[in-house]
């Protein structure tokens, strides 16, 4: 089982809605939120946190390029690609001067849109500015560090514990076993038992959790574990 990458889809057409959410969903590992309305859109972006955001063309509210602005004033570090009507270089560069990261003129191969989304996640990922809220802190994987909002003070975490914490991220509210955190930061490797993993999570909440004995961050749930975002 791979990680269900989290896509969000903002656009007044519901048929290219409906289409491109189906087959994110069934042939890519996408995990999908339609927006139908630029304000909708902005408000998903701003409140939840999204792999990778797509902008369509017809958005009723607001121009694509303009929603694009005031993500991007409102801290949204995701890849955002917009869909444009015209393949210009002029085009593109108003998409890019706005902080979109591609501008992909309409109409497009599935197979091409497909391949530049996971282009864009995967430079994000390797991105050092990336950086993820968790409960009361400011998680930055490529440091692997968590700073705690009120105060400023910094967790260092190791190689481990900071893959735990980025596959529980990119979960979302899923609740994830034990059999696929162990083979998503360990590998295959047969020598790797659960006992393993529950030591790593039990150190990680000496650090992350305000109250160790009460937990409310890293959740054990029936089957696994998840984040409380």
């Amino acid at each position: 089982m791979k990680t269900e990458r989290r896509i969000l889809i903002t656009d007044h057409d519901e048929t290219l809605l409906d289409v491109l959410s189906e087959q994110l969903r069934l042939h890519q590992g996408f995990r999908t939120t339609t927006a139908r309305t630029a304000k909708e859109g902005l408000e998903l972006a701003t409140t939840d946190y999204f792999d990778v955001v797509l902008l369509g063309v017809s958005l009723p509210d607001m121009g694509s390029r303009e929603a694009c602005r005031l993500m991007r004033q409102h801290s949204v570090t995701s890849p955002i690609l917009i869909l444009t009507e015209a393949n210009t270089n002029a085009d593109m560069i108003l998409g890019l001067d706005v902080g979109a990261n591609d501008c992909i003129a309409k109409p497009f191969r599935l197979g091409v849109l497909l391949a530049r989304l996971k282009a864009h996640i995967r430079q994000h990922d390797r991105n050092d500015d990336v950086v993820f809220s968790i409960g009361p802190y400011r998680f930055q994987p490529s440091n692997k560090t968590l700073v705690r909002d009120t105060d400023q003070c910094r967790f260092r975490l190791t190689d481990k514990e900071t893959a735990i914490l980025k596959y529980l991220y990119r979960a979302g509210e899923k609740v994830v076993s034990r059999e696929v955190l162990l083979d998503e930061v360990w590998g295959y490797n047969a020598n790797v038992t659960t006992h393993t993993l529950e030591t790593h999570v039990y150190r990680l909440r000496q650090k992350i959790e305000p109250d160790p004995s009460n937990v409310t961050i890293l959740i054990t749930e029936p089957g696994g574990y998840r984040l409380e975002q």
